[in-house]
């Protein structure tokens, strides 16, 4: 039997896993996917966002907690734990050394399209380098690792862990960190959780996977049913809008499109639908996935002019391109009249001041519903460039309640030997939406304090059966 076993495989597993090993506690990761696709959704991230009141390292400027925390209040509308919330913001500006003794590198500061030098610290080849760095770490220091291995069940006395099982093995353990992802690869989960519109359509038909395929939701349907609390709005999750031709699954950040805010977003029926202005791409990205699922068909085009390019990171994939209006409306497969009254009326529309992407200029619409707030400028520049998008479903938010311990709580009460971190347990910060780089910010924070208490957990197992011993 371990002191501590970790069923999961992504940052936030392998970070309680380093943790509780750093703190003398023996530690098994079970993770479900094969070697080669460990990791998780972790595996396709980019970034961290960090709080810092200065320069700090590849972090620019300042990014004091509470501009973090009113960035993160506005866009999940409220819906998100403040207590845990700042736990995980101030977790933030102190995580770096301890990733970097693990073999985590980071990058010098990044500048132009991406304008989040100053708010997120990005790693050095990605997250995929980043979970092999863990791995490499937490099996240099002794952290044994099982492959191919699914956690189907874990057995319970009242809210005390026992044993994990993945079908005929059985795993016990003086404590658990629970850390396998959430349900965003069970299509079937995901069409009930969004069920039927009014227009006769399941949504979830039309999805694309951004993330892992292997994070089918098992553990946590499973410990839902079993009485753990439970947090969080099923159809809720960080949705991206993304290139309509993504693979279902695995797809990861090479799908995203991000010049949705220099131009226009239009539907099957050519019409705008929202504010393309809003508010600086990194903050608002993750809104234009469930956007675009409400849209008949759960499909939506972005449309930019010559004038677009390079301002933002250029997508894998090429787009339409067409020298005319109503030629690319003929590629795009949309009605043609239609899109270029559309476009003809948003560019009468425009009021161009100063034009400036890096801040929240003064171009904007009048008279036009729905008006286009910043960024404003006419698409009249050929060539003309357009984008299908699909709704891209990164990870859910229904997740674990959780306490500042990460404790895995039953009617209200904290187990004393379960612990969850990661995607798990995010729905208690995140309610809905997302601002780039917090899902690892998340991750980390949690992943270590679930690591560190459940090697305290396991201490106090182990000292409690020495009791038992003795007065027997």
């Amino acid at each position: 039997m371990v002191d501590v076993l970790v069923i999961g495989g992504g940052n936030a597993a392998l970070c309680a896993a380093l943790m509780a090993r750093e703190a003398g506690a023996s530690v098994l990761v079970l993770e479900s996917a094969p070697r080669e696709w460990r990791g998780g959704n972790s595996q396709h991230t980019r970034n961290l966002r960090c709080m810092h009141d200065a320069p700090q390292d590849v972090l620019v400027d300042a990014y004091p907690e509470e501009e973090y925390w009113q960035d993160l209040l506005k866009v999940t509308g409220g819906l998100t734990n403040e207590a845990l919330a700042r736990l995980v913001i101030r977790a933030s500006s102190t995580c770096r050394p301890w990733m970097r003794k693990h073999g985590v590198r980071f990058q010098p500061p990044l500048s132009g399209a991406l304008h989040v030098a100053r708010t997120n610290a990005f790693f050095m080849g990605g997250g995929k380098a980043l979970v092999n760095a863990y791995y490499r770490s937490a099996e240099a220091m002794g952290v044994q690792v099982r492959y191919d291995t699914p956690v189907d069940a874990i057995e319970l006395d009242g809210d005390r862990f026992v044993a994990a099982r993945s079908g005929e093995q059985r795993f016990e353990a003086k404590a658990c960190v629970l850390a396998a992802g959430g349900f965003e690869s069970n299509l079937e989960w995901l069409r009930e959780a969004w069920g039927q519109n009014e227009r006769g359509e399941w949504p979830a038909d039309n999805f694309l996977i951004r993330g892992t395929r292997f994070n089918r939701g098992v553990l946590l349907k499973y410990m839902i049913e079993a009485g753990a609390d439970a947090i969080g709005d099923p159809s809720q999750s960080h949705c991206v809008a993304i290139d309509a031709r993504a693979p279902l699954y695995d797809g990861g950040i090479c799908t995203r499109i991000d010049c949705v805010s220099l131009g226009v977003v239009l539907n099957s029926d050519a019409e705008r639908f929202y504010d393309e202005g809003e508010d600086f791409w990194p903050k608002r990205y993750a809104i234009w996935g469930r956007l675009v699922a409400q849209q008949r068909g759960q499909i939506g085009y972005s449309i930019i002019d010559a004038k677009a390019i390079g301002r933002f990171m250029p997508p894998v994939f090429p787009g339409e391109k067409a020298d005319t209006l109503d030629e690319l409306a003929r590629k795009l497969g949309l009605p043609e009249d239609k899109f270029v009254r559309t476009i003809e009326d948003y560019n009468r529309a425009c009021r161009v001041g100063t034009f400036d992407h890096t801040a929240l200029d003064d171009c904007h619409t009048e008279g036009l519903t729905p008006a286009k707030t910043h960024w404003a400028r006419p698409i009249d520049t050929a060539p003309f460039y357009g984008y299908a998008l699909r709704p891209g479903i990164t990870f859910t938010y229904l997740g674990l309640k959780v306490n500042d311990k990460a404790q895995v709580h039953f009617g209200g009460k904290p187990s004393r030997n379960l612990f969850v971190a990661g995607e798990m347990m995010a729905g208690n910060v995140l309610g809905k939406g997302y601002t780039a780089g917090v899902g690892m910010s998340i991750g980390t924070a949690f992943g270590r304090i679930a690591g560190t208490e459940a090697a305290r957990a396991a201490t106090a197992e182990r000292a409690g059966a020495a009791r038992e011993a003795v007065h027997a």
